[in-house]
């Protein structure tokens, strides 16, 4: 005599139902299914119970994924002398399962409550991926599997990068059972993670001068972010006879490496969006999460990489958007190089905040505009003396003294001779 119980369930024949019952013993701890059998334990039997058999095999096969047959044994049996169907299924290893029409979703996921079924939680899903998967976010199945990608396909396309179902499984984007990964969700017009940019009037919080959210695939927001950033760098230029050289507020490589540095190496396991603070005087750039545990501040200004999200890198390196791993905060620090203010940052327990001090464009432009008419008028002597460089700079004496020592010791010019017979030449 059989008696429902939370391990077993007795059904009269097969239905629909069937399969969200196989679904919730595989994802709480198995059980068994009896179908030919009334709530009360009594024994109906099944007048084509081979058929049904049948029937059962190809509704297990085409209606649930991940695949269990692995997991579950379907047989007739004779009790009483009628044919029963006995299904034992084992708890799988690759849950949730889920009705494979649907995907991961509350609505096709269930699990077992002593005798009772019932829609499974985000909560409860997310739980059993990261069970299954690990904890490597952009490694675990994603809850949403019906995601697109036409940014992401546009721009691999201008690279001559292919994009097919092939390379989404070298990328990571797809995992070896078909599913989209939460890479490919970063990827996708879906992504839920957003950059978040505030423009502020002086150099704190108190007043707002515009704010503006940006979301989509991970590719767009960086493209987007980084045109907005530029929108508010001004910018100097100066011509050296016909070649025009351009000096901005920020230098462009080092706005582009602190974003690019904040996407790819953030934490996506957390829901906060990373946040971009514009002051008259500086760049904030927060990212969420801090170091990858076992780095310091001291190796990763080394080179040292280790990657939080290294199948997002290897995305963005193929873009060409990363020229090589570890060097991000090196060549920061190398686009101020000659600056009074360097960047610097600051690392928590959960964020990364990059500082990127504002040039004064005014000095800029007025030191841009010596060091250009001091290489010109140099480059058109063969040699100088020191008074003849105060008379083209209209500087004083010690100043052009000063000047001179910093030239020969960066081996821009040379001496030649000495005592009044001193003169200097550019060094070839």
């Amino acid at each position: 005599m059989y008696e429902e119980s939370s391990t077993i369930e007795l059904k009269r024949q097969v239905t629909d139902g069937l399969k969200k019952e196989v679904i919730a013993f595989m994802n709480t701890n198995g059980g068994t299914i009896v179908i030919g059998v009334e709530d009360d334990g009594s024994v109906i039997g099944l007048p084509h119970a081979r058929q049904d058999l049948e029937s059962i095999s190809s509704m297990l096969r085409d209606s649930i994924k991940p695949d269990v047959l692995v997991y579950t044994k379907a047989e007739i049996i004779s009790i009483e002398g009628k044919d029963v169907i006995e299904i034992e299924i084992a708890r799988g290893t690759r849950r949730p399962y889920h009705l494979a029409s649907k995907g991961i979703k509350p609505s096709r996921v269930f699990v077992r409550h002593g005798t009772t079924v019932n829609p499974a939680s985000n909560e409860a899903i997310r739980k059993m991926i990261m069970e299954s998967d690990g904890t490597s976010f952009e490694n675990i199945r994603c809850m949403n599997q019906t995601l697109a990608f036409d940014y992401a396909k546009k721009l691999f396309a201008e690279e001559k990068l292919s994009f097919g179902q092939t390379q989404q499984r070298t990328l990571g984007i797809v995992n070896e059972e078909g599913y989209y990964t939460n890479l490919g969700l970063l990827l996708s017009e879906q992504c839920e993670h957003t950059v978040k940019c505030a423009r502020y009037q002086g150099t704190t919080k108190l007043e707002f001068r515009d704010r503006k959210e940006f979301g989509g695939s991970l590719l767009k927001q960086v493209n987007d972010v980084y045109d907005y950033l530029q929108m508010h760098n001004a910018s100097v230029a100066e011509f050296n006879g016909l070649q025009r050289i351009e000096t901005s507020e920020y230098p462009s490589d080092a706005l582009r490496e602190a974003l690019i540095n904040a996407v790819v190496h953030r934490d996506y396991g957390f829901s906060g969006s990373i946040l971009i603070h514009i002051f008259d005087d500086r760049i904030e750039i927060v990212s969420v999460g801090g170091l990858v545990q076992g780095l310091s501040v001291e190796d990763i200004e080394l080179g040292i990489s280790q990657s939080r999200n290294s199948k997002l890198a290897n995305c963005f390196y193929r873009l060409k958007w990363i020229e090589s791993y570890g060097t991000g905060l090196q060549r920061i620090r190398e686009s101020y190089a000659g600056v009074e203010q360097e960047p610097f940052w600051e690392i928590g327990p959960n964020a990364f905040v990059v500082t990127l001090p504002k040039k004064d464009l005014v000095s800029l432009k007025k030191n841009q505009g010596v060091s250009l008419n001091l290489m010109s008028w140099i480059k058109q002597h063969e040699t100088f003396t020191s008074k003849e460089l105060e008379n083209h700079l209209d500087r004083s004496k010690s100043s052009v003294r000063q000047l001179i020592t910093e030239l020969v010791a960066s081996n821009v010019i040379e001496r030649v001779g000495r005592g009044r017979a001193t003169k200097y030449r550019a060094k070839l």
